[in-house]
């Protein structure tokens, strides 16, 4: 027994002699050779908006790594970009536009050896912030402030929202706005109705800024139309109901939970695909908010996924209508939902989740007179099937009109 607990006692030792002497080791190349390769030739520089693409002759070094390009952006930051062997042409990024830059380009072997630097000059066009920025659309909103702007480029970029402080100076507010979507249409809501100084500036990922834009703006008046006031309201044209899930799920407070949502029967193959509900009294509505039902998908919850509304147009009226015409409806709005990211059916980013997660706010045609029986025709869902699913909805607006 004690020459076991020895022997236990030596391997131990062992190992941590081992181990510390392994501590102690310089992480070094694998190879060791000290000649530089050859220098990068046949530089071609392709200046574009915020960035330059570089195309070259690679060095026939047999033991080449990769290129390297080094830069320093006008805020001080430096930039460094890697490029395999394999291929023949780099991207730098990060840039403003309309500035010489200076480039350093060396070629590395695989025991980090580096070549001559070969100094070229770079000039790339004005970035797409600043496209951005031009598109910049700014205004009130009901309850608060709208933001619209164009992103053709699908830039990762914030438009910091300013609030003045105490002292009058602006800073940025917590409701700013971080996307990478083409089509920003974004609202700030839950503010008072009283005139008040915003400004607003484009950022990118390399903390490049644009100019900052200011605006005095007094967000329109709305209300939460209390949900204790919804009711069913099932005309002869609606859609009958999923058995599990009663129309009051739409207004219980729960967007995740089954069967607390609305789901329309999969088999009912009619043209309008509707369903009615009242609010409980006449309303000059501001905008429907409509949380989706996230369906159970690859381990997860999906939104923009099988009975989520894809295509639709909500209805209003002030007296009910008991045949269910729609021609005998007001049109409130058309509809269509775009998911952020533009991924293909099935797939989505963490903002395209968090959009949907937030619900969708919809806005009613300002010019719409006040009503008090809603209906939602759903004309296509992200399947492109017949069922329609809602979990959650709020109504918007002013019913002291």
């Amino acid at each position: 027994m004690k020459t076991i607990i020895l022997k236990k006692i030596a391997f131990a030792f062992v190992l941590a002699l081992l181990c510390s002497c392994s501590e102690e080791v310089e992480q070094i190349p694998l190879e060791s050779n000290s000649i530089a390769p050859q220098q990068v030739t046949n530089i071609k520089v392709e200046n574009l908006p915020g960035k330059a693409r570089l195309t070259y002759t690679l060095p026939k070094d047999q033991d080449l790594l990769y290129i390297k390009a080094n830069y320093t952006l006008p805020t001080g930051r430096e930039m460094e970009v890697k490029s395999s062997y394999y291929s023949n042409a780099m991207l730098l990024e990060g840039f403003t536009g309309n500035d010489d830059i200076n480039v350093d380009v060396v070629a590395v072997n695989r025991s980090e050896v580096e070549s001559d630097p070969v100094s070229i000059t770079v000039n790339p066009l004005p970035s797409p912030i600043f496209d951005v920025y031009n598109s910049l659309d700014v205004g009130e909103a009901f309850g608060g402030i709208y933001i619209n702007a164009e992103n053709p480029e699908r830039m990762d970029l914030a438009i910091l929202v300013l609030n003045k402080n105490e002292d009058g100076d602006y800073v940025a507010s917590p409701n700013s706005i971080y996307t990478s979507t083409n089509d920003i249409k974004s609202r700030i809501r839950g503010l008072d109705t009283i005139a008040k100084d915003f400004a607003f500036t484009i950022r990118d990922r390399w903390l490049n800024y644009t100019d900052t834009l200011e605006r005095t703006i007094t967000p329109l008046f709305e209300e939460a139309i209390p949900k204790s006031n919804y009711g069913d309201l099932r005309l002869p044209n609606d859609a009958p109901g999923h058995n599990s899930t009663p129309k009051s799920g739409m207004w219980d407070n729960d967007i995740l939970n089954w069967p607390r949502c609305y789901l329309t029967q999969g088999n009912f193959l009619e043209d309008t695909h509707i369903t009615s509900f009242d609010i409980g009294k006449l309303t000059k509505l501001s905008r429907i908010v409509i949380w989706d039902y996230p369906e159970y998908y690859n381990g997860g919850r999906e939104y923009y996924y099988n009975v989520c509304m894809k295509e639709f147009e909500i209805y209003g009226s002030a007296e009910l209508e008991p045949t269910g015409d729609l021609d005998k409806w007001t049109l409130l709005g058309s509809y269509e939902q775009v998911k952020p990211s533009g991924l293909p059916y099935g797939q989505s980013t963490s903002e395209d989740f968090e959009a949907a997660n937030s619900g969708f706010s919809w806005d009613i045609d300002p010019n719409a007179e006040p009503v008090r029986y809603i209906r939602i025709h759903m004309i296509d869902n992200w399947a492109g099937t017949y069922s329609m699913g809602i979990s959650e909805l709020q109504v918007y607006g002013n019913s002291n009109f």
